[in-house]
């Protein structure tokens, strides 16, 4: 699946440093962070994931979910 909301991302050019975007619509970029709307706005409301404004619709940025991802902390096992 996330391979295919990967393929449907939007690329978007930002014109101060002509960096590319990887935008999707809200719904999606919760489906490709396997988090909710609550999660989402949660995420976006602490910097963690950045989202944008397009029209009416909110469109998350998939690489800010990529290294949101890559900066969870990892799980510690216990040797039984």
């Amino acid at each position: 699946m996330a391979e295919i909301i990967e393929v449907l991302a939007e690329i978007m050019v930002d014109s101060d440093s002509i960096k590319r975007r990887r935008l999707v619509e809200f719904k999606d970029g919760c489906r490709y962070g396997k988090f909710g709307g609550t999660k989402a706005y949660e995420l976006i409301a602490h910097d963690r994931i950045r989202a944008y404004k397009m029209g009416g619709k909110t469109m998350i940025d998939l690489d800010s979910v990529d290294e949101y991802h890559a900066s969870l902390p990892r799980v510690e096992t216990r040797a039984s």
